[in-house]
């Protein structure tokens, strides 16, 4: 996804360029070729960022927002490849911080601890998964787990088609599938939340760990169907249509209050950013970069389109970072049909 700069940001990066340029001049003199320049020294070391294209949105504010606010010399790298894709570098020590749209998977911990990397588990917002169409869709308004089940599973794989073989009163014509990656986290949670199973799923769709891709190839294809975080939707509502999802008590579009209220479930999800424990402790620009993300991630998360976690959930998370408390609630599995109530009940609990 191309980075939108803000225009702070950009002045914040002037700001930058221009007193290192002016220190070095200052300092080159006396400088040994061997010794960091005080310019170097001020700006510290950089923070690596990487994971879930769905958290990134996130996290790229919020480095905007400290930037031009608290540190417009800080030195913070946000990339993205999905969360199992950044969880690999994670787990080798290659960033400071994942972003992750579901909790850290069994075999993931047990390569942080071959590594000896401690992470410490920060949620952050609340998503709805949500499911779209092309806006000429006029028939497909809500959509029952079964029949998205019935879609998605891995025997649907050449054999599902088109839109009147999930539903007999839609249209006779082809559907065109476009989902997550399977380095996405968004992958691992939808695929276990709808097939029933993580990872189990037809493979003949158009796949993307970048979800502006996703978006692009819904809102081009008046046959089309996908699915990916709500905030990617909130963006692009004016080229896209929510599919209401039906998990039994009748169909539920995506919205903050169905989410909040327990209505969307089970595509309603926690995400997080994952620290390393000792960038943590041993990189001061890292601690502080954190401190800011969980003091003002309330605003910046309702900015961006996804859910806030209440006020009391941020002051645990930030109490559990600033603690060093390393691990996970979560045991290596991702709970389906967990609630905000719910997770703010283990994270006091941990």
């Amino acid at each position: 996804m191309d980075r939108l700069i803000s225009k702070s940001t950009l002045t914040s990066f002037h700001r930058g360029a221009i007193a290192f340029s002016l220190l070095t001049l200052i300092v080159g003199c006396t400088a040994t070729p061997d010794s960091p320049s005080q310019a170097e020294q001020s700006l510290g070391q950089p923070v690596l960022v990487d994971g879930s294209s769905t958290v990134f949105p996130i996290t790229d504010e919020v480095v905007k927002e400290y930037q031009f606010g608290e540190n417009e010399t800080a030195q913070i790298d946000v990339q993205f490849s999905g969360t199992s894709g950044g969880f690999e570098k994670f787990c080798a020590g290659e960033t400071d911080i994942n972003n992750a749209s579901r909790p850290i998977t069994t075999e993931e911990i047990e390569a942080c601890e071959a590594a000896g990397v401690e992470y410490i588990e920060l949620p952050v917002a609340y998503d709805a998964l949500t499911v779209v169409v092309h806006p000429e869709n006029d028939w497909a308004q809500d959509i029952t787990l079964e029949e998205l089940r019935t879609l998605w599973e891995p025997a649907a794989e050449g054999q599902i088609t088109r839109w009147n073989q999930i539903r007999p009163s839609w249209p006779d014509v082809p559907i065109n599938l476009y989902g997550a990656g399977e380095d996405s986290g968004t992958f691992d949670y939808f695929t276990e939340a709808v097939v029933g199973e993580s990872g189990a799923s037809r493979s003949d769709y158009t796949a993307s760990e970048d979800d502006t891709v996703l978006v692009q190839g819904v809102s081009e294809d008046p046959n089309a169907l996908g699915y990916f975080g709500y905030a990617y939707y909130e963006e692009s509502q004016n080229l896209l249509r929510a599919v209401a999802i039906d998990s039994g008590d009748g169909p539920v579009l995506p919205s903050d209050e169905a989410v909040l209220n327990a209505e969307y479930q089970p595509l309603a999800r926690p995400l997080f950013i994952y620290v390393n424990a000792e960038s943590a402790e041993s990189k001061p620009e890292v601690k502080a970069f954190v401190e800011y993300y969980l003091t003002n991630a309330d605003t910046i998360v309702e900015a961006v389109g996804y859910v806030s976690l209440p006020g009391e959930m941020y002051g645990i998370a930030l109490d559990h970072f600033q603690q060093g408390r390393a691990g996970t609630v979560f045991e290596g599995r991702s709970p389906q049909d967990l609630t905000i109530e719910q997770l703010l009940d283990r994270e006091a609990a941990f």
